[in-house]
């Protein structure tokens, strides 16, 4: 990779909690740029510089920006394989890694959204059904302990992440092979200590909100 320093715009709680473990599980030197979203710091003129559409996360390397957690996993991954979690150009999983990592974005959030608010898809759908893409997945699941086999990628801290959030808001359903891979991932120390630190920035950014809604 390039000597450009790698900047994370981040804030807690939020899909780029998820970039960060990343990062630090792909030994990623990194500044993170944390952005308090109760305090409006999304909208900012700053940060819409960066990203338009006011999401997390954002990666700035150099003078490159990558936006949408799915690209910036696989940019960040292709940055770093020496971490052994990106399977490479001539590695035969590489396909299938390039394919449940797709199908998280265009198929599984688009389902669970849909889900969550109670819609139907469309006949126009990208994913098909709700239930199949959950059964897609949990087939996927309960065949080896990661998703492409017996060695973790990076598709599995994308997918633990996932799982662990859309399993505490019901909206995925209660199965062993989901649970039990979920718990799995997140039981990591990585995950564990961005969970530390978010409990922390948490609390001090709803603090800070509480002070300026009372005009400290």
């Amino acid at each position: 990779m390039s000597d450009d320093k790698l900047t994370l715009y981040y804030t807690p709680q939020s899909r780029a909690s998820t970039t960060r473990v990343l990062l630090d599980e792909l030994g990623a030197p990194y500044d993170l740029h944390v952005l308090n979203m109760r305090a409006g710091e999304l909208k900012s003129p700053e940060f819409l510089a960066i990203n338009p559409l006011s999401r997390v996360p954002a990666l700035r390397h150099g003078e490159t920006i990558v936006t949408e957690s799915i690209a910036i996993a696989l940019y960040a991954a292709d940055l770093f394989p020496q971490a052994g979690l990106t399977p490479g150009l001539d590695d035969p999983r590489r396909g299938a890694y390039l394919r449940w990592m797709v199908f998280y974005g265009s198929s599984f959030e688009p389902a669970v959204v849909d889900r969550a608010f109670e819609r139907e898809p469309s006949p126009q759908s990208p994913y098909g059904t709700y239930e199949q893409v959950m059964d897609l997945l949990a087939e996927q699941l309960g065949k080896a302990p990661y998703i492409l086999g017996d060695r973790i990628s990076v598709a599995d801290i994308q997918w633990g992440s996932a799982l662990r959030w859309t399993l505490m808001f019901k909206i995925v359903p209660d199965l062993p092979v989901f649970t039990e891979y979920a718990e799995r991932i997140t039981s990591r120390p990585s995950f564990q200590r961005v969970f530390e630190d978010e409990a922390r920035l948490v609390a001090e950014h709803e603090a800070a909100a509480a002070r300026s809604g009372s005009g400290a």
